[in-house]
């Protein structure tokens, strides 16, 4: 058995527990296991078979990746991601699952998605894009994974999309394409049993690309009125969340204040995270925040704190937050506050 290893990230999220226990007794089901034999599927998560069998159970993001972890060990099957993403209905999604499906088109359905997929999997997250032809869509893990459970992840998750998209849509959609990050399998050939567009390997992002023309057609199974409840319900779930989405942006807190802000950088930071730069400013962005706007507001508490609480000079004060030019300093103090420093100081100094 593979034990997941502490994440170098030591995000407390990955320990909060708010993922439905009904995922993993769905991997028990596809692994066709006996109640005797759960243990193995559940070693090293600390979770019992009673929990297990509990629907009011949550699992933490730390306990579903070990499950997944143990299951590449318990199944018979290479394609086990791309089974698993079969029998994941809709209805095993809760409100989310409900609001895809009664979803007025595809494009709408595709942005409930992305915005309430983490409270599903909290540890997962999409961003859209708009071409003039296509809507893309981009999937991304926020923990560390194996790259077994990556690539178990990226298929599950790419059959449930595939398979709702095509219930809204009422056909195979077969314009459509996926890429995966992983390299081929030696079982690739299995994906045509389970996503009727083409797919590619060993691509940068996990994204899926949606003809535009697609997105508008009427979801013959719409109403209005389960759209709206379930879109609640999401969103009441939602705002119960909104912690855990601000651990990112505590983390990059939490270095710059212990680090030389003008020498720690984005490209830095993001590394720290396992990910890339461009990964990074995609989830703050999904904050309503970039790393220049977290940067600039340490930046700026700090510099408003020396100004009113000490005497130091502004010179002094530049140096002491690592400006190696007092007016590259004064600049930027100009732009937070609209005041030199020195008018700063004047105004709000007791």
């Amino acid at each position: 058995m593979y034990e997941m290893n502490n994440n170098p990230f030591k995000d407390e999220s990955v320990d909060i527990a708010n993922i439905p226990s009904n995922y993993a007794r769905l991997i028990g089901r596809e692994l066709a296991l006996n109640i005797r034999e759960l243990p193995q599927l559940l070693q090293f998560t600390q979770l019992t078979i009673g929990q297990l069998l509990q629907d009011d159970t949550l699992l933490t993001a730390r306990q579903l990746v070990q499950i997944l972890q143990n299951s590449l060990a318990l199944s018979e099957h290479s394609d086990f991601g791309l089974r698993l993403g079969r029998r994941l209905t809709p209805t095993t999604h809760g409100a989310m699952g409900f609001l895809v499906n009664s979803s007025p088109n595809l494009l709408m359905a595709l942005k409930a998605f992305k915005e309430f997929i983490p409270t599903r999997i909290s540890f997962a997250r999409l961003s859209l894009e708009y071409t003039e032809h296509s809507v893309n869509i981009c999937l991304y893990f926020n923990i560390q994974l194996s790259e077994q459970v990556h690539r178990i992840l990226a298929e599950t998750c790419a059959v449930i999309l595939f398979e709702c998209a095509e219930f809204i849509v009422g056909r195979p959609i077969h314009e459509a394409k996926i890429a995966f990050t992983h390299q081929e399998p030696d079982y690739s050939q299995a994906y045509a049993n389970y996503l009727s567009g083409s797919y590619s390997f060993s691509a940068p992002e996990i994204t899926a690309e949606f003809p535009l023309s697609l997105c508008h057609i009427s979801n013959a199974s719409a109403n209005q009125d389960s759209y709206m409840l379930a879109m609640r319900q999401c969103e009441s779930m939602l705002q119960q969340l909104q912690p855990i989405k601000q651990s990112y942006i505590y983390h990059i807190q939490k270095m710059m204040l212990s680090s030389s802000l003008h020498e720690l950088s984005e490209e830095q930071i993001a590394a720290s995270l396992f990910m890339s730069k461009r990964t990074l400013a995609r989830k703050l962005a999904q904050d309503g925040t970039s790393f220049k706007e977290i940067k600039d507001a340490i930046l700026s508490e700090q510099a408003s704190r020396y100004l009113i609480e000490s005497d130091l000079s502004v010179d002094a004060i530049a140096t002491l937050l690592n400006y190696h030019d007092s007016s590259n300093f004064r600049r930027a103090f100009k732009r937070w506050f609209d005041l030199a420093p020195s008018e700063y100081r004047f105004k709000n100094k007791k």
